[in-house]
C-alpha cells in the first residue's frame, strides 16, 4: 500500500508560482464555513502567502455547510471587484458550476480546494488531498489490523451526506477498496452488496451527527466492530455512542482529516487511525498559483497521472499494521491543524 506524504507537495511550493503581484492584484478565498478548523487553517495559509506576495485577499464563507447561495454571492462579488482568482471549497459541487463558469468567462482563475467540482474540469484546477487514497489507507489499516477476522467484520459506514459525487464518496469508496470490498460503482456509495456492511448513515460531518448515526447502526446490529467515519468529529460522536453501551474498547474506528483534536483522539485510543490532509498547503499553493496567473497567465499543472494537484496524505496511528505505511502520532501532532 503506497503512502503519499507531504514532501512531494512541499517541494512543489518552491517551484510553483512565486511571482510577486502588482499593487492591484487581489484574490478571493471562499470556504464552506468560517468556523471549521480545516477552513480556518486554509485561511491562515492563504493569508500568510498573500501577504508575502503582495496580494490583497478577501475571504468569504457560507453560513453552514451546504450554503450554496452565500458562495454564489461571494463569487459575484469577486467578479465585480476585479479579482484575479478565486480559491473555492464548494458546498455544492454541481450547483456552484454556473457561477464558476461566469467567473472564468470574466477572466478569473478558479481553483477548487479540497472538494472537486462536478465536473472537475469546471474549475481551472483542483488542489486537494487524494481523498480516495485517504480512505484506502484507513481501509487497508483496518483490514490488516483485524487479520483473518476481517472476513467476518461488521462494518458501519458513517458518511457525510446523500449528495454524490462528493469528497465523502471518495473517502467511503477508498475505505471499502482498501478493506477489500467490491464498490460496484465507485462514483456512489450504498450500492455495495457485501454482507459485512451493516449500514450507511449520514452524519453532516459533525459530532452529534456521528453519535446519532452510530446509534442507528447499533440498532441494526449491536455487534458492529469496525466503524468508518467521514471525519474526526463524526468519529468522536460514534465513540460516544459506543461508550454508552460499553463497547468503546472493542471496536475499530477509522477516520480522515488530521486535525489536532483528531490526532489527540488517536493518541487517546478514540480513533485507531486517521488519514491526515494538509489544508494550509492547499491554500498556500493556491495563492501562489493566482499570483503566477496574474503575472503571466500561467495555469497550474496537475500532479502527473492525476486530474488534480495532490497536496499529500499520511496515515497516522500508533498501532502500525504490516504492509500499510504510516507515521506516528507524534509526527502527526507536529503536522496537525486546528
Amino acid at each position: 500500500m503506497k503512502k503519499l506524504l507531504i514532501g512531494t507537495a512541499l517541494a512543489a511550493i518552491t517551484t510553483a508560482g512565486s511571482a510577486m503581484a502588482d499593487d492591484h492584484t487581489s484574490a478571493c478565498l471562499i470556504t464552506k464555513t468560517d468556523t471549521n478548523p480545516f477552513f480556518v487553517k486554509m485561511r491562515e495559509g492563504a493569508t500568510a502567502t498573500a501577504e508575502k506576495l503582495g496580494i490583497k485577499l478577501n475571504s468569504y464563507a457560507g453560513q453552514i455547510d451546504g450554503d450554496n447561495e452565500s458562495q454564489v454571492a461571494a463569487i459575484e462579488t469577486c467578479i465585480a471587484n476585479g479579482a484575479s482568482g478565486i480559491l473555492l471549497t464548494p458546498s455544492d459541487s454541481a450547483a456552484i458550476v454556473p457561477s464558476v463558469e461566469a467567473a472564468r468567462e470574466a477572466g478569473l482563475l478558479v481553483i477548487a480546494l479540497d472538494t472537486p467540482l462536478d465536473p472537475i474540469d469546471a474549475a481551472n484546477a483542483t488542489f486537494a488531498t487524494d481523498n480516495f487514497l485517504a480512505g484506502e489507507l484507513i481501509g487497508a489499516w483496518a483490514a490488516a489490523s483485524l487479520g483473518e477476522d476481517a472476513a467476518n467484520a461488521k462494518i458501519a459506514m458513517l458518511d457525510l451526506a446523500i449528495s454524490q459525487p462528493t469528497v465523502g464518496v471518495l473517502r467511503d469508496q477508498g475505505f471499502l477498496t482498501g478493506f477489500g470490498i467490491d464498490t460496484v460503482d465507485v462514483s456512489q456509495w450504498g450500492d455495495e452488496t457485501d454482507e459485512r456492511i451493516i449500514c450507511n448513515e449520514v452524519t453532516s460531518g459533525n459530532e452529534e451527527g456521528g453519535r446519532l448515526a452510530m446509534e442507528n447502526c447499533l440498532a441494526v446490529d449491536p455487534e458492529i466492530n469496525v466503524v468508518y467515519t467521514i471525519n474526526e468529529p463524526a468519529a468522536a460522536g460514534a465513540y460516544e455512542a459506543l461508550a454508552a453501551i460499553g463497547r468503546e474498547d472493542d471496536v475499530l474506528i477509522v477516520s480522515v482529516d488530521g486535525g489536532c483534536p483528531g490526532i489527540k483522539n488517536v493518541a487517546d485510543g478514540v480513533i485507531g487511525a486517521t488519514s491526515q490532509q494538509y489544508p494550509l498547503l492547499m491554500a498556500s499553493l493556491g495563492i501562489e498559483a493566482i499570483a503566477q496567473f496574474a503575472a503571466d497567465g500561467t495555469l497550474p499543472q496537475n500532479t502527473e497521472g492525476k486530474n488534480f494537484l495532490d497536496t499529500g496524505v499520511s496515515l497516522v496511528t500508533d498501532k502500525p499494521a504490516e504492509g500499510v505505511e504510516s507515521i506516528s502520532v507524534a509526527e502527526g501532532t507536529d503536522l496537525c491543524w486546528g
